[in-house]
Order: structure tokens, then C-alpha cells, then sequence
């Protein structure tokens, strides 16, 4: 896949992952989605913040957007953060879910209407299909849960996530949560 098609399929897993929680049946199934929904959207928005954005930066040149999108996911780290930390508990989850839907909702909006196609027009085949790979490999890597402290641009956030990424990987053995 190139970036873009892999990009655009993590946002349809998201978006499947709030219907899953919205039709699920018992408390500890919308805990397992909750869980899977951090981890899906953390390793989401750090490869985007390390490889794509910087990618789409050079692309484009609009600088101006690409912080406006980084802005976005401060928002949704942020949100993700108080998620995670409810662990699962409904009365402190619901309101927080409803705003992060809507703020995924907006941000794969802007992304997959304006962003993209800029990047699609500006960049080689070949290009987008290297970076695909690289997102790929990036995703294997990637923190699994929210660090809305962290940098959010290279060089500080190449070398920040990896540490990020080993201690959350061991959270989440310790703590049963569901690998993806």
C-alpha cells in the first residue's frame, strides 16, 4: 500500500472501532475496544507525526496546515490520555468518547479531503509507496498509548518514541491489555 491507502485504512478501523464500542454488548467489551482504540490511534498519530507530516511539509509546502493538523492530534493525545486513564469506567468515558469521535471525525475530514490529495498530486509513485513501507515498519514500532507531553516533530520525536514505545508495550503486558 502506498502512505496515503495506509493511512486512509487506519482511519476506517477507527472508525469501526467506535461502532464496535457503540454496539457492544457488555462492560468489558467496550474495555477491550476502548484498549484497542488507544493503541490503534496512538501508533496512528505517531507515524504520521514522524514520517507523514514531515513528508507532506516538503510535498505541499504548507507549513501553516501541517501545524493545524498537528494541532488536531494534540487535541486527540489529549483525549486519548483522559480515555486511557478512565479505563473503561462509563460515567468518566462517555463524555470523553463523544468528544474524541468528533475530533477523529473533523481531523480524517480535513486529512482525506484537503491534505491528501495535495500530497498525492505533489508527490511520485514511487515516493508514496516507500513511505507506505516506512509507515508500515514505523507502526510495528510505535508507541501504544497517548503522549501528549512528548515532541510531535523530528528529530526530538524519533528520538523520544522508541522509549515511549518500549515503556507502553511493557504497560500493556503487565496490564493483559490486547495486542493489534
Amino acid at each position: 500500500m502506498d502512505a496515503i491507502d495506509l493511512l486512509k485504512h487506519d482511519h476506517r478501523m477507527v472508525e469501526q472501532l467506535f461502532r464496535d464500542h457503540r454496539s457492544a454488548a457488555t462492560p468489558a467489551q467496550r474495555k477491550a475496544v476502548l484498549e484497542i482504540l488507544v493503541r490503534e490511534l496512538s501508533k496512528h498519530a505517531a507515524v504520521e507525526e514522524l514520517l507523514f507530516y514531515p513528508f507532506a511539509g516538503r510535498a505541499v509546502g504548507r507549513e501553516e496546515e501541517i501545524k493545524r493538523h498537528l494541532q488536531e492530534h494534540m487535541t486527540i493525545k489529549r483525549l486519548l490520555a483522559e480515555l486511557d486513564s478512565a479505563r473503561g469506567d462509563g460515567e468518566r468515558a462517555g463524555p470523553v468518547l463523544a468528544a474524541l469521535r468528533e475530533a477523529v471525525a473533523e481531523h480524517i475530514r480535513e486529512e482525506e479531503e484537503q491534505l491528501m490529495p495535495e500530497v498525492r498530486a505533489a508527490a511520485d509513485e514511487d515516493e508514496l509507496r516507500e513511505l507506505g513501507a516506512e509507515l508500515e515498519r514505523a507502526k510495528r514500532r510505535a508507541p501504544t498509548r497517548p503522549h501528549p507531553s512528548a515532541p510531535d516533530r523530528p528529530p526530538a520525536l524519533a528520538m523520544a518514541a522508541p522509549v515511549a514505545a518500549a515503556y507502553d508495550r511493557l504497560r500493556d503486558r503487565l496490564q493483559s491489555r490486547p495486542r493489534t
